[in-house]
């Protein structure tokens, strides 16, 4: 039976200790199922995070003729053990221009801009659409940059948006300029198939020689070693052609988060709620893996420079802090899965908390207990709205989530980790907000 469109979260009543397992990180599990596909032999990925956005990707990978063998990883229910047979950079599956071979996805940022450089390589015409949503997310610098290596890349509504058809030509050598101001994804996709097609890509825009995500591409593609035969090489990070996946840091964040505004001040236990396998914050790593550092949130957080996805959790947690908090550098939010900056100020005004939007700055501004109270929040079919409302439903009496079956994108069992019994769990009571009634745990899962 799947989640109702209308659950109340329970607050608790006194802090939790507990250890979370949380699925593996969609950013590093859909950059390694481009880069297995780009490599000669079969390559395992362990530890790959299962839900909307892999399945996704995984899907059009198989389509594209690619060889994909999925297992379930005892370790995490939403993970998986996933073998990708390489090909050396070749596609075996493409369309005509009559008859593109058609590409659904979603809503997944990650697959679509990845894909389109992907797909470059093929030896045919593929057309790529999704969910209303993503024909309205950027993908104009990416196009720009494809165009300028010599592909055909054909808008359909003539905007250099989705839905589009990619005439593919094969690899060749070629240079581009990619520009990250609106997503740093333009140039993860065209480096990690450079390896391959040999393209010479210079990287403008916002924060291009620091953005943690292009890093992370970067350190990743060294890893996937291509020898003479193009295969792993343990000394690049692979033992026997098995690739690691973190668990998803931005994900993470959630937990960290509730064992901080319910817990109290006993610096002896700082993190009465924690994540197990908790990543180490290094070069290339997911830059949310540094929000378990924030539990006094500064003064000023930057979208840019401090946090990624999860800036939007300490937006949420903002009004419990003792000082106002100013979140900068927000433009990115406005462009993800929904306009995520007005989604936060509006929904976060609905509970009572007082939030000021400047240009592509939101001031919160602490609450005392008594303003903050319960409300409808409105996820606009966005995971990460979800599941921070979710986690200040645990302190604020009266949090219904409308659509929470969203979290499938990325997190598909992130409500049943409320409600396990610690030591695995929160412990948290989630009710059908229509009928009153507790719904128990094989009721929570969102597919």
């Amino acid at each position: 039976m799947p989640l109702p469109d209308l659950i109340e979260i329970v607050p608790l009543d006194k802090p939790v200790r507990a250890e979370i397992t949380v699925p593996g990180s969609k950013s590093i599990t859909n950059r390694a199922l481009i880069l297995a596909a780009l490599a000669d032999g079969e390559i395992t990925l362990a530890g790959a995070l299962w839900s909307e956005d892999t399945q996704i990707m995984v899907e059009c990978l198989q389509k594209l003729g690619f060889e994909i063998r999925i297992k379930n990883d005892p370790e995490e229910f939403c993970d998986r053990k996933i073998s990708v047979k390489g090909l050396g950079g070749k596609i075996l599956n493409g369309g005509t221009a009559e008859k593109p071979l058609e590409l659904f996805v979603g809503n997944g940022g990650t697959v679509a801009r990845f894909l389109a450089a992907l797909v470059c390589l093929g030896k045919g015409v593929y057309r790529l659409h999704g969910v209303p949503r993503m024909h309205e997310r950027p993908q104009a610098a990416l196009f720009k940059a494809l165009r300028e290596i010599g592909y055909r890349i054909e808008s359909e509504n003539g905007n250099d948006k989705l839905p589009v058809k990619i005439f593919g030509e094969g690899p060749k050598s070629g240079k581009c300029t990619v520009s990250i101001e609106e997503s740093s994804q333009f140039a993860s996709a065209l480096l990690m198939c450079s390896v391959i097609a040999g393209w010479q890509i210079e990287i403008i825009g916002e924060n291009a020689e620091e953005s943690p995500y292009v890093y992370m591409t970067r350190e990743m593609y060294s890893y996937f070693y291509w020898s003479k035969k193009n295969s792993p090489h343990p000394e690049y990070g692979m033992m026997d052609g098995v690739y690691p996946i973190d668990p998803d840091s931005s994900s993470g964040s959630y937990f960290w988060a509730v064992g901080w505004i319910l817990g109290d001040s006993d610096q002896n236990d700082p993190h009465p709620i924690s994540v197990a396998r908790w990543p180490i914050f290094g070069a290339g790593s997911q830059i949310d893996t540094k929000f378990s550092n924030y539990r006094s949130l500064p003064k000023t957080i930057s979208r840019q420079n401090d946090l990624g996805d999860s800036i939007m959790t300490a937006i949420v947690i903002a009004p419990f802090a003792n000082h106002v908090v100013k979140f900068v550098d927000l433009g990115r939010l406005r462009v993800q899965e929904c306009e995520r900056v007005v989604a936060l100020r509006t929904e976060l005004t609905k509970c009572g908390a007082k939030v000021v939007e400047e240009g592509d700055t939101l001031t919160v501004f602490p609450s005392k207990p008594s303003e903050l109270h319960g409300a409808e929040i409105e996820t606009y079919d966005d995971h990460r709205m979800a599941m921070c409302f979710a986690i200040l439903g645990l302190k604020v009496p009266g949090i219904k989530i409308k659509n929470p079956a969203c979290v499938k994108k990325t997190f598909p069992n992130f409500f049943q980790k409320l409600a396990t019994q610690p030591p695995h769990g929160l412990g948290a009571t989630i009710l059908d907000a229509k009928s009153g009634r507790k719904l128990e745990l094989n009721k929570l899962f969102a597919d």
